[in-house]
């Protein structure tokens, strides 16, 4: 577009660009560039704490409850895993995982496949099998019925939950937002959108979409204020971009000049 051209800047391409992936890869970009013409690391710039190591969740796919405890034997020795799940069959996939990894601590990711008699009785059972977070459970046009649901294990909003705006309509539904920067159109946003859950009183998550070391890189500038962190983006592909993030297992170094910021 013109307007990039043309020296656009962020608080200009909210304005231009809803959120979504396009206007975070241009948001993000421009950080970088800021931090790089500055001399300076793009934490900095924000005014964010500088970032340490962190521990990322590790997803594993929803499958047929033997195939995700093959799985989580193969991951056993990762401290958190986040499971995909689907509604039917859900316990008895936790179940297999929780038997197979029984040191990791556990979230899983409904996916906006429950309905709302779901919820109270699959918490509990979840809660006895370690479970420690329940993400989006129902669908993001039918979540108001969380607001009367009884549920032992902290729920987190995922695709109730873009931006900023979106977080007075969901405290008396979610315990927790996930921010990702592909939903709320870069940094910028995000760190409005933190700023937001905190007043709500809201915990935080840091997610992802599937993707290499450069679109982690931003969110991993907010990881050191959330309860769960899920980076595990490029620990999902085939072949990571180079240079690459660091990871250590699930422990994930900050991000250096070269990558990003």
């Amino acid at each position: 577009r013109p307007e990039i051209e043309n020296g656009l800047n962020r608080e200009k391409l909210k304005s231009l660009l809803p959120s979504g992936c396009a206007r975070n890869a241009i948001d993000c970009a421009l950080w970088d560039l800021e931090a790089k013409a500055a001399g300076r690391p793009a934490w900095e710039l924000a005014g964010l704490p500088a970032p340490g190591p962190v521990t990322t969740a590790y997803t594993l796919s929803p499958d047929a409850p033997a195939a995700m405890a093959a799985a989580a034997r193969d991951a056993a020795d990762r401290p958190l895993l986040k499971l995909k799940l689907g509604g039917a069959d859900d316990i008895e996939r936790v179940a297999a995982v929780h038997a197979a990894a029984p040191a990791a601590d556990i979230i899983v990711d409904a996916n906006e496949a429950w309905t709302p008699d779901m919820v109270a009785p699959l918490s509990r059972r979840l809660a006895g099998l370690g479970v420690t977070m329940i993400e989006q459970p129902l669908p993001a046009d039918a979540d108001r019925a969380l607001a009367g649901i009884d549920h032992p294990v902290p729920i987190c909003a995922d695709e109730s939950c873009h931006a900023a705006a979106d977080v007075p309509a969901l405290a008396d539904r979610y315990d927790i937002v996930n921010v990702k920067l592909d939903k709320t159109g870069g940094l910028t946003e995000a760190i409005d959108l933190v700023a937001a859950a905190r007043t709500a009183g809201l915990g935080l998550m840091v997610g992802c979409m599937v993707g290499t070391s450069l679109a982690m890189a931003p969110a991993a500038l907010l990881a050191g204020a959330a309860r769960y962190v899920d980076l595990d983006g490029p620990l999902l592909l085939a072949r990571d971009r180079a240079p690459g993030l660091r990871y250590d297992g699930s422990r994930l170094q900050p991000p250096t000049p070269e990558v990003w910021g």
